[in-house]
């Protein structure tokens, strides 16, 4: 597949709460072909853990000069 599905675009963040629905989201994007890009980040909000991750779709990019 050349394209993300639905629609998607080839570069998403995900936020949300450190929580089994999260780590869902991220888990679904993995197995539709998405890949990580980097590392999450993580913040407090005073009551909870925020996590953010981006993914990004396999392919070219462009080129760069």
């Amino acid at each position: 597949m050349s394209a993300p599905p639905d629609g998607l675009p080839v570069y998403r963040v995900l936020t949300g709460p450190d929580d089994s629905a999260f780590c869902r989201r991220v888990s679904e994007a993995l197995a539709a072909g998405y890949e990580l890009h980097g590392g999450p980040a993580v913040t407090f909000d005073g009551e909870r853990v925020i996590v953010a991750q981006a993914v990004l779709w396999p392919g070219p990019r462009g080129k760069r000069e």
